[in-house]
């Protein structure tokens, strides 16, 4: 029994140190979020538990009610677990898809993903080359680059994904800029009414770029914005943030059922 213990306060102190570990790496990095902060928030109270075990189960078992709570709480969290589990292999199995060739495709919308200090984010700048290789696959489509400034900013990230692709040989007329916009909602609600500015109408097919991870919900909210023939397509997330990215997706997902936005 004590060797069991031993070795399970070791590996909460292990899980606890790379969960913190990684947070305040992101953070360091400007990126602070519910699926960085939760992790960190984890690692923390594992770690402390590591440090306080012997006092915290002699707490527990002192009492049959809190020995009962103590496991409730860790049957809860496993139970999470496996429902994170379970998302994280939807996100694996729904990256995107290609477009076929010959589809006249009207548009592609290119969704925003964060400008820290008034710079492209690592996810963006994936979004953004995703959006550049369908702007040179696809000559005649316009390409929206949606997204507002981030809080406390004077710049949008609509202007920075615009001046990314002229960089890259984007023709500037070819652009639209959707810079209003503080949720994918309202970035495809948004886009659409300036599509339809322009004559394009949300019937026709259109191209979604956004993180891999974000495909399937970015798609059930175009939907609901009005749009009818969507194509997908899924920008790799760099690996160091791709699982608190996806973590953060997890939530916003339900946050995004609860709220009907899909």
């Amino acid at each position: 029994m004590k060797h069991r213990k031993h070795w399970t306060r070791i590996a909460l102190a292990l899980t606890g140190a790379m969960l913190l570990g990684d947070a305040v790496g992101l953070m360091s990095m400007g990126l602070f979020n519910f699926g960085v902060v939760l992790p960190g928030s984890i690692g923390l109270a594992f770690l402390l538990l590591a440090l306080c075990w012997h006092h915290v189960t002699r707490w527990c078992h002192a009492n049959p009610r809190r020995q009962l709570l103590w496991r409730a709480v860790w049957t809860a969290f496993a139970v999470w677990l496996v429902t994170v589990g379970v998302f994280f292999h939807g996100i694996r199995s729904g990256l995107g898809v290609s477009v076929p060739a010959g589809v006249p495709v009207q548009a592609i919308i290119v969704l925003g993903s964060g400008t820290p200090d008034c710079h492209a984010s690592p996810a963006l700048t994936a979004r953004l080359e995703q959006g550049l290789i369908q702007a040179r696959r696809l000559p005649a489509a316009k390409v929206v680059v949606s997204g507002g400034p981030d809080f406390g900013q004077h710049c949008t990230e609509a202007d920075i994904m615009a001046n990314y692709l002229v960089a890259r040989g984007v023709a500037a007329d070819r652009l639209v800029r959707e810079g209003r916009s503080t949720s994918t909602e309202e970035n495809l609600v948004f886009s659409r009414q300036l599509l339809e500015a322009q004559n394009i109408d949300a019937i026709g097919p259109i191209v979604v770029v956004t993180s891999d991870f974000h495909v399937r919900r970015a798609v059930g909210i175009a939907r609901k914005a009005g749009f009818s023939q969507i194509f997908g397509v899924g920008a790799a997330t760099p690996l160091y943030l791709r699982f608190n990215a996806w973590l953060r997706e997890y939530f916003a997902s339900i946050s995004s059922w609860i709220l009907r936005e899909y």
